[in-house]
């Protein structure tokens, strides 16, 4: 893979030894500073977690930000065929800071944000270990049609939207829990009202609590 990422992180509030990771994935046309604003708000609760917000492996066609897939074309099949190609950079990624950590799936948290979440969902639930969590603002169960039959293993789930979301419709949760549930898998869900593409205070307060029990 010659793809690489890499992108800011934030170190165990407790310092010393990582005992979890958190991952954030941000969005179309953003980048790992983005999302990493999430930290410093969750890291007086998660002391010894270190938080890694990489950049995704492409630059954005809109001409700023990176992208984990195009979105010029959003039809079925383009979707499911960039999230599969950036699938395999972003494994290999945690896989090596699983390495570098000493530590497995168990400790790892994934959180993305629009297409950030996307990915989180897809890469997380094909994963042959399962992980502690995937918590998702914003997103969208890509293919669910297909995951019943490519599911390796079924983390906890929590996802987050807003109803008022224009980028990514409201109705892209109840899509999602839909999916999960016919692979097997019960999601919390938080739904905002009146609420756009973004992440409240709420969300924040309640996605920090599915990650204290998830991790621990």
């Amino acid at each position: 893979m010659t793809a690489k990422l890499d992108g800011p992180s934030l170190l165990p509030a407790a310092g010393g030894k990582a005992k979890h990771i958190v991952v954030l994935l941000h969005g179309y046309g953003a980048d790992g500073h983005d999302l990493l604003g999430l930290a410093p708000s969750w890291a007086p609760s998660l002391p010894d977690a270190v938080f890694y917000a990489p950049n995704a492996h492409e630059r954005c066609e809109v001409g700023f930000g990176f992208q984990w897939f195009s979105l010029e074309d959003r039809s079925p099949a383009r979707m499911v065929a960039g999230v599969e190609a950036a699938a395999p950079v972003f494994n290999a990624w945690l896989d090596a800071r699983l390495a570098e950590h000493g530590l497995d799936e168990s400790a790892c948290a994934l959180v993305g944000f629009s297409q950030g979440t996307m990915v989180a969902l897809h890469v997380g639930l094909r994963r042959a270990k399962p992980l502690a969590g995937i918590l998702g603002f914003s997103g969208a169960l890509i293919a669910p049609e297909k995951l019943p039959a490519e599911i390796k293993s079924r983390p906890k789930v929590m996802l987050v939207h807003g109803t008022a979301d224009q980028v990514v419709p409201a109705g892209a949760l109840s899509a999602a829990v839909k999916g999960l549930d016919a692979a097997g898998i019960s999601a919390q869900t938080l739904l905002r009202p009146g609420l756009g593409h973004g992440i409240d205070a709420e969300g924040m307060t309640r996605g920090l609590g599915f990650l204290k029990s998830v991790l621990g």
